[in-house]
Order: C-alpha cells, then structure tokens, then sequence
C-alpha cells in the first residue's frame, strides 16, 4: 500500500513538472515526464489528459484522441474529462480530418471518395484551391459520380464561374436526368451568362421534378426579368410570394436581377 502511494506521488510529481514545461513551450520533454507519471500510475487520468493536450499542439491528432479517451474511460463522470475531449473534437476536428484523409490518399492514391470529401473539407475551411484540385481528382478517379461534379460546380458558382459551372452540371444531368438540383443551378449558371432560351429550358426540366420550389420559382422570375419578359417575371414573383412572402421581399430588396422591374407598381405592390 505504501508502495502504491509512493508511485501516485511520484507520478504527480513528473505530471506537475509535464505542466511546467508544457507552458514553456518545451513539449517533447513535456511528453516524456506525463509518460512518465503514466508509468508510475497507468490509473492517472490527469496525466493522459495532460499528455493528450501536449499531442494536439504537436498534430499529433491520433495520438492526443487515444489519450483523451483513455483519460474518459478512466473517469467517465468526469465533466472536465467529457468538456476536455469535446474542445479537442471542436478545435482540431477538422485538422484531424484532412490529416486521416491525406494519410488514406498516401496509402492508396485512386480513392475517389478520399479525394471527395478531402475536397469538401478544404472547401469548409475556404481553401478553394485545394478544394478544386481534390474534387478534380475525385472526378478523374470515378467520372461516372456524378456528386462531386456537382461540388465542383457549387464552388464554381461561388466564385461567379458560370462557364466551368456549366460545363460540369450538363454532365450532372446527362448522368442524372432526375437531379432537381443540377437542372435549377444549371438554368442558374445560363441565366448569368445571357443564355436566356437554354436556362428556360433547364427550369423546365427543374419544374418537372418539383414545381412548387420556392428557389426555382424565384429564380424564374428573374430569368425573364432579365429577358425583358416583364409580365412572366412578375408572374412567377407573385408564385414565390405566396410560398414564402418574407424571404422573397427579403431577397428582392438587393437582388439586381430584377432591376428592370423597380418602375412597374405591380413589383413595388410586392413589398
């Protein structure tokens, strides 16, 4: 017993001088003495938890979520233990992700699905570049997907390229005729670039599949503002209104689209 206790305090001691050169920035001697108070006392969960932050600062990422689990199994009523883990999960959850993802695209280079949501990490962080660049190679892998072209092809309209944008949602719904939502940004991506007959046309096709969808009726209504099809356009807004009235004033009060439209009483009507 006293054995014991000697082990726990000896532990507690290599834990307190872990803390001291962790806040020194001295990590790896760090990392030596909780490993340390780990071997004195494998029960000690300050000291995996303390051992876990100091993995985390390296990108250690693995590693840091082996020992703050191990720090939960070991006091799993511990509200610092649950609280500790979820700021590691919500700080470094992502890097841990790209991480894990390149480490499956270096151990085998065509995984298609890799590359895919490597792709859309990079872009929920704004790395658009390296976002383009995997969902390109994730088309490339698996050219009959039709998902990440149509990733591929959201970001593009992000950045106001309508004609890459195009060029991959006509082979979105070549592969999926039914794609609701590859037909709307389709007609979208033509309606910017002044292709009034061929955006009807993808709206059509959209309409088909869900006719009372507030995006396309709206966005109808702006085809043919921008057509100089005034009577249509206010049609389709009266449409719009009716299925939402908020979110449509909202979104008229700073759309250009409709700016053809700002004289007629009919469109002031609407607000």
């Amino acid at each position: 017993m006293a054995r014991e206790k000697d082990s726990i305090a000896a532990s507690d001691e290599h834990n307190s001088r872990g803390i001291e050169l962790a806040d020194r920035g001295w990590l790896d001697e760090a990392i030596k003495e909780f490993k340390k108070a780990i071997d004195l006392d494998p029960n000690s969960a300050h000291a995996h938890d303390n051992l876990a932050t100091v993995y985390a600062e390296k990108k250690l990422y693995r590693e840091a979520l082996a020992e703050y689990l191990t720090a939960l199994k070991l006091e799993p009523e511990s509200a610092t233990a649950h609280y500790n883990l979820a700021c590691f999960l919500s700080t470094h959850g992502t890097d841990f992700a790209i991480a894990e993802y390149k480490e499956a695209i270096e151990l085998d280079p065509e995984y298609p699905d890799a590359h895919l949501n490597l792709g859309l990490t990079w872009a929920d962080v704004g790395r658009l570049d390296e976002a383009v660049k995997e969902l390109g190679t994730a088309i490339e892998l698996d050219p009959a997907d039709a998902f990440p072209r149509h990733e591929l092809a959201a970001l593009q309209m992000d950045e106001g390229d309508y004609r890459s944008a195009i060029a991959q949602l006509k082979e979105v719904v070549r592969l999926e005729p039914d794609n609701f939502e590859a037909n709307l940004d389709l007609g979208i991506c033509y309606a910017q670039k002044g292709f009034y007959a061929e955006a009807e046309r993808a709206y059509d096709k959209a309409k088909a599949l869900g006719p009372d969808d507030l995006l396309l009726t709206y966005n109808m209504g702006a085809l043919y503002a921008l057509w100089g099809r005034p009577r249509e356009a206010l049609d389709q807004l009266k449409k719009a209104v009716v299925i939402d009235k908020t979110k449509v004033q909202g979104w008229l009060a700073t759309d250009p689209m409709f700016d053809s439209l700002k004289a007629d009483p009919e469109f002031e009507a609407l607000f």
